[in-house]
C-alpha cells in the first residue's frame, strides 16, 4: 500500500506540472486557430451594375459582377453575369461567364454559358460552353485548356504544332 500511495503522490504532482505546461500548449495551437479563421473569408457579393449606369471604361476585379446596365469597355472578374437588359461592347474575360443579354466583343472564359436570351456578336474561347436553344451567335467557338491567358496558350498551341511539321 505504501508503493500505492507514491505512485498517487507523484500523479497528483504531475498535473500540477502538467498544468503549466497545458497554457503553452494552448497558446501554440491559438495562432494555428486563428490562421483558419482568417483564410476562409466570407465571399463579398457580387457587384452589381444597375441597368441605368453607363460605363465607358475597363473593369477588373477578382470577385464577382452582374451587369444590367451598360459597359464600353472591357471586363475582367471572377464571375461574370450579363442581365437581359445589359449590352457589353468589349472584351469579357471572366472564369464562369453567364451571358443573359448582349455582347459585342471577344469572350473569354473556362466556363461560358449563353441563355436563351443571350445576343453575341463575337468569338468565344472557352474550355467549356454552353448554349440555350435560343440564344443568337455571331461568330466562331474556339476550346483552349487556359483562356483566360491568350498569349501562352497561342505559343503553346503553335509549338508544338511547329515540332510536328519538322
Amino acid at each position: 500500500m505504501f508503493s500505492k500511495s507514491k505512485i498517487n503522490e507523484p500523479a497528483s504532482k504531475a498535473p500540477e506540472a502538467a498544468k503549466p505546461a497545458a497554457p503553452a500548449t494552448p497558446a501554440a495551437p491559438a495562432p494555428t486557430e486563428s490562421k483558419p479563421a482568417t483564410a476562409p473569408k466570407p465571399k463579398p457579393p457580387a457587384s452589381v451594375l444597375s441597368s441605368d449606369l453607363h460605363i465607358t471604361g475597363n473593369i477588373k476585379t477578382t470577385g464577382d459582377i452582374q451587369v444590367e446596365g451598360t459597359v464600353e469597355g472591357d471586363i475582367r472578374a471572377h464571375l461574370l453575369t450579363i442581365g437581359e437588359s445589359a449590352t457589353i461592347k468589349g472584351e469579357v474575360t471572366a472564369d464562369d461567364v453567364v451571358i443573359n443579354g448582349r455582347i459585342v466583343g471577344r469572350v473569354r472564359g473556362l466556363k461560358v454559358r449563353l441563355t436563351s436570351t443571350a445576343r453575341v456578336e463575337g468569338d468565344i474561347i472557352h474550355k467549356t460552353i454552353a448554349i440555350e436553344s435560343g440564344a443568337h451567335f455571331e461568330g466562331s467557338v474556339q476550346r483552349q485548356d487556359d483562356p483566360l491567358n491568350p498569349g501562352r496558350s497561342a505559343k503553346a498551341g503553335s509549338n508544338p504544332a511547329a515540332d510536328v511539321k519538322q
